[in-house]
């Protein structure tokens, strides 16, 4: 029997599609808060795009997992930002080139109350990492370890409803950021 050797695995050649949202109740927004150990980090609600997945389907489908929200009663669905982001990472895979489409949607006290304080994310091992459901004011999100690094972006953004100017942030890269 002959064995085909495998080419090296090339990072970045394989494309992922990551649809997230800044839910926002007032001038707070909502995030994950991961803890990790040696590390802490935040990421917008949403998750990859399966495939033949409208990204809007993607979205409302990762918003009602991750936060219990039911889109329909939020407001907006603009899409904010589109990063794109090619860092080396840990583990046995290559890395894939991955595209975070952000969204905004906004929400009522009222809807902000029936929504969930803790997500669950299911591990390849079919364990569970917890994130936290954190409320924050938007204006402190430089602040933040946030994942795609939207953090500055978004905390200049004069109100909750801005317009933003540039949807395409710079590339995030190992030259500009180290995985957490």
């Amino acid at each position: 029997m002959t064995t085909i050797p495998q080419a090296p695995a090339v990072p970045f050649s394989r494309s992922k599609v990551r649809t997230g949202a800044l839910v926002f109740c007032g001038e707070d927004v909502a995030l994950i808060r991961r803890d990790r150990a040696g590390s802490v980090h935040y990421t917008p609600p949403g998750g990859n795009v399966e495939d033949g997945e409208d990204f809007r389907e993607a979205l409302a489908r990762e918003l009602a997992e991750e936060l219990g929200l039911d889109t329909d009663r939020a407001g907006g669905g603009d899409l904010l930002w589109v990063v794109d982001q090619r860092v080396t990472r840990p583990g046995p895979t290559p890395p894939p080139r991955k595209l975070h489409l952000i969204y905004r949607l906004h929400i009522t006290a009222e809807v902000r109350a029936g929504l969930s304080g803790l997500e669950l994310d299911e591990l390849p091992d079919g364990s569970h990492e917890v994130g936290v459901i954190e409320w924050v004011d938007y204006r402190t999100a430089a602040e933040l370890p946030i994942f795609p690094p939207i953090g500055p972006a978004l905390a200049a953004l004069p109100d909750p409803r801005a317009a933003v100017g540039d949807a395409a942030p710079d590339a995030v890269t190992d030259e500009n950021y180290t995985w957490v």
